[in-house]
């Protein structure tokens, strides 16, 4: 088994009214629901706003921290799944229906593990 991050793209701004969102968290949670029943689940999460992130750098001896994300851009990770599954294709199908239920982009990314990381 090996377990891949589903990252959660969204267009930066304020998120769409309530009738429009509303149906598609419904949709987000019979998704999970889904992935907690089949046993691949391991961790979701939501993060804030990209304004609330704060950067830190080091150069040399010196550390420097600043608000706001990192780059900017149009869209930002707005949340993530983590699952444990037995390859890239299952990972693939757990997102796909993941971006049919957010109608947002997913990343699909491999987790890295202890001294492999690097």
């Amino acid at each position: 088994m090996a377990q891949y991050l589903l990252g959660i793209y969204q267009p930066d701004g304020d998120p769409p009214p309530p009738e429009i969102l509303d149906p598609i968290m419904k949709k987000v949670g019979e998704w999970q629901s889904a992935v907690r029943e089949a046993g691949v689940w391991v961790f979701s999460g939501g993060l804030h706003s990209p304004e609330s992130a704060t950067v830190v750098r080091t150069e040399g001896d010196a550390v420097t921290t600043t608000d706001g994300p990192y780059i900017e851009g149009k869209e930002h990770l707005g949340g993530f799944d983590v699952i444990d599954v037995a390859d890239l294709d299952e990972a693939l199908t757990w997102a796909r229906g993941l971006a049919e239920a957010v109608t947002l982009p997913i990343e699909v990314r491999p987790l890295v593990w202890g001294s492999r990381a690097g």
